[in-house]
């Protein structure tokens, strides 16, 4: 007898359609084979399987068994074939009959005693089975129900074992489907512990991260060791808006396809943010890999990026974060085929003034010559940097700050200044693709960002003293509209183009 069961394959984060055929025929010795281009893990579910059935009080078909998957050219490299496989092989041995395989996809990975065991990626072939037609729900391990159930548009059937799948097929065993609970994991899941209250001092970092947050410019941070930089970028996520349902799903795919979701955190209902090591490899950072898979760019989807330590990376390493600086995306592209992760995130770095780190600090001596700061610093590229819309000093933290000093101003303030900007923002894009200030387009720049004469002489006369590209050109005008913004000004005032002027100091300051 011939079976047939629909599934997926994960290819990045993409879910692709898989069929599953199964073909059962007398032959003289019992023999399984399996066609389609498996890769190890699926070639070695042959032996799981087998003792799956007999674990689970099924008989091990005694004959020939031809297993097919197609298409046949997309590789399978999953143990969540195992169910499919399973079911299969019992439904072309005539171990049970099922009206229901061509109305739901099964996934899943087997134990030896038939037990289910989570899959990673639930959460995309949810999706994918959402956008097949005919398809009226997806049998899942119990384990990864909660995260598929996610997707609403489909039916989501739990089974826990091997007998469960069997029953729920058969008819035997009514199964209901998992609910979504969107809003209920919204509530539990959504709440920060860190608070900029908790950074004593910085009052004036802590401003330039709030324009950085409202408008989602990436930030570099230059300071002595000690002075708060990795506490105030820990915080960002705090003041930034709250994930919506479908940034949450963007993001969560990722995290699933990886299998790094929290046990019992079916979705990320935070903004990520990821600091990776300084030693990280260029495919650890973007992705890659033979068969692609996504690097901390796109972990740090719709949250936060933050590289301490900016000139210990590899500058190769560094360079490559170039191109998803601009697009959004990175593309990863082998002779086979290429794959497109998402990596809109918010780069924040920080690095020392020196490789002592103790440069204009007023109360330590820096015993760096000029020739070890500029090899210190020629590590990070002037194209890089130039990416970057904003650059701060932040200076060690004085005593009296730190005994006396009331608390700072807290991520609740900061986090109401920049939602009052992102709505101005939000009705300024509504009909266009653009939805920050900081993804602004060279038109859109003319249109949004018109200057007076007193704003064009202190712009053009800042451009020529600190010799600025005309990408640091655009970005100075992008982070003047943020500022406006937060002061609720339909125009651009002097002021604000001289705020913006100051967070480029930097350049001369360092790197000319």
């Amino acid at each position: 007898m011939l079976a047939k069961l629909k599934t997926f394959s994960l290819l990045g984060i993409e879910a692709l359609p898989v069929v599953v055929e199964v073909d059962v025929s007398p032959g003289a010795l019992p023999k399984t084979v399996l066609v389609g281009l498996p890769e190890a893990a699926v070639k070695e579910s042959t032996h799981r399987v087998e003792r799956a059935i007999v674990n689970s009080g099924f008989m091990r078909p005694q004959d020939r068994v031809v297993i097919n998957m197609a298409p046949a050219e997309l590789p399978k490299q999953a143990a969540s074939f195992d169910l499919p496989i399973t079911l299969g092989m019992l439904a072309g041995s005539g171990q049970f009959e099922s009206e229901l395989l061509e109305s739901y996809a099964v996934v899943g990975e087997l134990s030896l005693e038939g037990n289910t065991r989570p899959v990673k990626g639930a959460l995309s072939m949810a999706i994918s089975a959402a956008q097949q037609e005919g398809l009226r729900g997806l049998v899942v391990p119990s384990n990864s129900a909660a995260e598929a159930a996610v997707v609403e548009e489909i039916e989501v059937i739990p089974v826990a074992s091997l007998a469960q799948a069997v029953g729920f097929f058969s008819g035997a065993l009514e199964i209901d489907p998992t609910p979504s609970r969107l809003e209920e994991l919204f509530e539990v899941y959504a709440g920060y512990e860190e608070d900029f209250c908790d950074v004593r001092g910085q009052e004036m970092a802590k401003r330039a991260l709030t324009i950085a947050a409202a408008g989602r410019h990436n930030l570099l941070m230059v300071g002595p060791p000690g002075s708060g930089k990795t506490m105030l970028a820990k915080r960002v996520p705090t003041i930034m808006p709250g994930l919506t349902a479908g940034e949450s799903i963007e993001t969560t795919r990722v995290y699933s396809a990886l299998g790094r979701l929290k046990p019992g955190q079916p979705l990320m209902a935070k903004r990520p943010f990821r600091s990776p090591h300084h030693t990280i490899s260029d495919a650890g950072l973007v992705g890659g890999g033979s068969t692609p898979t996504p690097g901390e760019i796109s972990l740090s989807h719709n949250g936060v990026l933050f590289l301490d330590e900016l000139p210990e990376f590899n500058r190769r390493t560094l360079e490559v974060l170039r191109q998803p600086l601009e697009d959004g995306v990175v593309t990863i592209s082998r002779a086979l085929n290429s794959t497109t992760f998402p990596a809109e995130f918010m780069l924040i770095a920080a690095l020392n003034p020196c490789p002592c780190g103790y440069r204009n600090d007023p109360r330590r001596q820096c015993n760096c010559n000029p020739p070890q700061i500029e090899r210190y610093m020629g590590k990070i590229s002037g194209p890089l940097l130039d990416r970057v819309d904003i650059h701060i000093e932040v200076p060690a933290v004085a005593f009296k700050d730190l005994s006396t000093a009331p608390p700072g101003t807290s991520s609740h303030v900061m986090r109401e200044q920049t939602l009052a900007a992102r709505t101005v923002q939000e009705r300024r894009f509504a009909e266009t693709a653009t939805r920050y200030n900081a993804q602004m387009t060279t038109r859109e720049i003319r249109r949004f960002c018109r200057l007076d004469d007193v704003c064009l002489e202190i712009l053009r006369t800042n451009v020529n003293e600190l010799g600025l590209s005309a990408r640091a050109h655009d970005k100075v005008l992008r982070v003047s509209r943020t500022i406006a913004d937060l002061d609720g000004c339909e125009t651009i005032a002097p002021a604000h183009i001289q705020e913006a002027v100051n967070y480029r100091m930097l350049d001369r300051a360092l790197w000319t």
